[in-house]
């Protein structure tokens, strides 16, 4: 009696714990242009539905009027029908994929894709006393705040928060929802520059919390199984996102989002950069080394000291300091004939010291404070802040970068969005600081991708920014991981940090090479970390000024490690070219956790080697004077060894010897890799020429790629059909190779006779003959590293068929 007795109380537990809110009172549903509702007793459910993977959830308390703003959502995407159930006391709104449960009595809204119930809401919506974190205790101020609470089922693994280094599982942590700068943080962070509203499952689904001001994402705390999103304000709507693989997850939410606008080549290029350049003499010499060295560049990045001499007491002035830059209109020419891009910092203060101050009081830009600019003390002096959402603020910060733009100038760096310091008691003409505090950099960068388009309607805009908000990606925003400590501690958090933010929409996260906070000078340190850099979506190496980031100024060694490295990132353009095109069409992170194709339990929590694009797999060096490095090898591929052409097969760890001049990598069989020629920097990329190199094994039967190419600046070149798609194809059987390459050509795309130096590897013998389009044609093999070298001549409005005999 007494085992049946817990056995029932264990049952109404379950039961319990997997109820909505008890005190929820369904009273009618109803279908009305797309839109479903379900009316309760303390509000209204509205549900839409933007494709067979997304719903829209939003909650409409009773008493308050519906909230339609999104700062997230793509404005252009379509709702689509779904198919009404109403059976016992079931309602079910459904498409092909995803669908909604909403049970009457006891009231229950669960979400199920593919039939497969993905998770349900606990509580609902309600509201309750705010409990303050220490670390945000004035920060984020609230008597009571908003709650949206969710059933997890209690294996489930989660992503997502934005950026913070706190492991690969996020789960267990109540995440504060305000972006905030962490100097000198290293292997953990909790709060960092860019929070974002957003969980992601192990079990393949994402919540994406629509709604702007602050609050906070408690991932399961209290261990109870539960997921609760909390607000100071603003909406009650989250979307559920769902896919069949990780790709199409991310797939469908930067379509919900907005995908990445293209990058302009040179981007992929090494950056100068440093805390900072003094003078247009300094960043003349500089460039001048790179040359000298024959180290390749691509672009410059003037920090504060464009504007002023000194750090504190001139941000605002947000215009050459004559005294150190006496002609940087000359000084950009000059760049720009060596094929050198400039990108200029900028911040939204100006301060009450600024050259600008009473331009900015008297032409009311300037958030405000009773009737009057919102003033305070922060590191850099007294100040106040651009209202970016007031016309006046708008157009005057849009009319710095215009006329930027006009001077040469070809990318913004926008630092300090988060607002670094902005106090709550801040008003903006759409909201308080805490209402608009995570937008801010958001919205700025929207600012910017439009000034700068403005100014140059074809040209593709670069905005290096390190706040910012879910969605960001929609406009050219290029985030960074803040002011990491230039420590081993500080490389380790980095893969991880990346990795989440591209499952997120963000891309193209990266890290200051060799990192920034203290006067670190550890060669080993240094190479490492730019060696890690070669596979991270930007390299661009900085520093505070005490010591240098730039290889050029390095000890011999440290020049030596950085140069093969960047030489190595300069070879890979047109591989990496090709991920900036597959992130721009399907959403696809350059970086990408193993767990993506392989669903080996232990993979969900791993970050210590990670997918660089389709084929390539990398293990950075994180840790000082590592002798071997434990590598997970994917399963069901194999994989080459990118340096010494070892092969390894898949599901399995192996301890690899490390080398000081580069991190472990390896290939996929079956993958074709297209490299370029060396080059001081991308503008002398030639298209004409690739060194295709294929990894031949027996398991592959057939093996197909495509890679991407364009001018490398045009604005919008698939829009305009100017651009080519060059295709590789395999087949295998015994005793022959056939390899195949034809091209696709857009129409306004001029596309020249190509010379492929093709390299093909894992070929165990010398073969009997190889034909090209039917003619035996000189190859040459290396028996010792198994290789087959030959150079085949195309046009690329035919196609190409290579026959090796073995």
């Amino acid at each position: 009696m007494k085992k049946s007795y817990l056995i029932l109380l264990s049952l109404i537990c379950f039961q319990l714990g997997f109820t909505q809110n008890p005190n929820r009172i369904y009273q009618s549903h109803s279908e009305e242009n797309d839109i479903f509702s379900v009316v309760t007793n303390d509000g209204e459910y509205q549900f839409l539905f933007y494709s067979e993977a997304i719903v829209e959830t939003t909650f409409i308390p009773l008493g308050e009027d519906y909230k339609p703003k999104s700062h997230a959502v793509n404005n252009e995407l379509n709702r689509i029908e779904a198919k009404y159930k109403y059976e016992g006391n079931v309602i079910s709104f459904s498409t092909n994929g995803v669908s909604v449960s909403v049970t009457t009595e006891p009231f229950q809204i669960k979400y199920f894709y593919n039939d497969k119930e993905i998770i349900s809401e606990k509580r609902g919506y309600y509201k309750s006393a705010h409990q303050p974190m220490e670390m945000v205790k004035g920060n984020i101020i609230a008597d009571e705040t908003e709650k949206i609470e969710f059933n997890l089922n209690s294996d489930e693994v989660l992503y997502g928060g934005g950026a913070r280094a706190l492991g690969m599982n996020r789960r267990g942590n109540r995440l504060p929802l305000f972006n905030r700068a962490h100097y000198g943080y290293e292997t953990r962070s909790e709060l960092m520059n860019f929070t974002m509203p957003i969980v992601l499952s192990s079990n393949k689904y994402m919540i994406h919390f629509d709604n702007a001001p602050i609050g906070y994402l408690d991932l399961d705390s209290k261990n109870d199984n539960t997921l609760t999103y909390e607000t100071i304000s603003g909406r009650k709507t989250y979307q559920i996102i769902s896919g069949n693989s990780w790709y199409d997850i991310i797939d469908n939410y930067t379509d919900l989002t907005g995908k990445q606008p293209m990058l302009p080549r040179w981007a992929l290029g090494n950056f100068s950069s440093r805390f900072g350049y003094h003078s247009q003499h300094e960043v003349e010499a500089t460039i001048a080394k790179f040359e000298e060295e024959e180290i390749p560049v691509d672009a410059i990045i003037l920090d504060l000291y464009w504007f002023g001499k000194e750090i504190q007491g001139t941000m605002g002035n947000l215009e050459f300091l004559k005294d150190s830059f006496p002609n940087p209109k000359k000084m950009i020419k000059n760049l720009k004939e060596k094929n050198i891009e400039t990108i200029l910092i900028t911040e939204p203060f100006i301060l009450t010291t600024s050259n600008r101050w009473d331009e900015a009081v008297e032409k009311n830009i300037l958030a405000d404070s009773i009737g009057k600019p919102a003033t305070y003390d922060f590191y850099f002096g007294n100040t106040g802040i651009i209202d970016i959402y007031k016309p006046e603020g708008k157009q005057w910060f849009s009319n710095i970068y215009k006329d930027l733009a006009e001077l040469g100038v070809t990318g913004f760096w926008g630092d300090l969005g988060e607002p670094e310091v902005h106090p709550h008691w801040v008003q903006h003409t759409t909201g308080s600081a805490q209402e608009v505090h995570n937008i801010y950099g958001h919205d700025w960068a929207k600012l910017i991708q439009e000034a700068s388009l403005d100014a140059n309607p074809n040209k593709r805009p670069f905005i290096l920014m390190r706040a910012g908000y879910s969605g960001s990606q929609k406009y050219g925003m290029v985030p960074w991981s803040g002011d990491v400590n230039r420590t081993w501690g500080g490389l380790q958090s980095q893969p991880e940090i990346a990795l989440q933010m591209g499952m997120q929409g963000l891309a193209f996260m990266h890290s200051d090479l060799g990192g920034f906070a203290g006067a670190n000078l550890d060669d080993n340190l240094y190479a490492r970390w730019l060696q890690y850099g070669v596979f991270q979506p930007i390299f661009r190496p900085h520093a505070q000024e005490d010591v240098p980031s730039e290889p050029i100024y390095r000890s011999e060694k440290a020049k030596r490690l950085a140069s093969f490295a960047i030489e190595m990132r300069y070879r890979m353009l047109p591989y990496n070219y090709n991920m900036m095109y597959q992130n721009h069409t399907q959403g696809k992170p350059l970086m990408r956790p193993l767990f993506f194709e392989d669903d080996s339990p232990e993979l969900k929590t791993y970050s210590e080697t990670y997918l660089w694009g389709d084929d390539i797999l990398v293990a950075p060096i994180l840790k000082d004077t590592v002798e071997t490095k434990r590598v997970y090898f994917p399963k069901n591929s194999k994989w080459f060894n990118i340096e010494t052409d070892e092969s390894f097969d898949g599901g399995q760890y192996k301890n690899i010897k490390t080398h000081p001049a580069y991190i472990p990598t390896f290939v996929r069989a079956g993958a074709f890799i297209p490299l370029a020629k060396t080059m001081q920097t991308t503008k002398e990329f030639d298209a004409k020429y690739l060194q295709l190199q294929y990894y031949h094994d027996e398991s592959i039967l057939k093996s197909q790629r495509e890679f991407y190419f364009d001018d490398g600046k045009t604005l919008n070149a698939i829009a305009k059909r100017e651009f080519e798609i060059l295709k590789f194809e395999s087949k295998s059987k015994e005793n022959e190779l056939k390899l195949k390459l034809n091209a696709q050509i857009a129409a306004n795309y001029f596309s020249n006779t190509k010379i492929i130096e093709l390299t093909i590897h894992n070929i165990e013998k010398e073969p009997r003959r190889v034909k090209v389009d039917g003619k035996k044609v000189d190859t040459s093999y290396n028996s010792k590293n198994k290789t087959l070298t030959l150079t085949v001549s195309w046009n690329t409005s035919e196609e190409k068929d290579i026959l090796i005999k073995f």
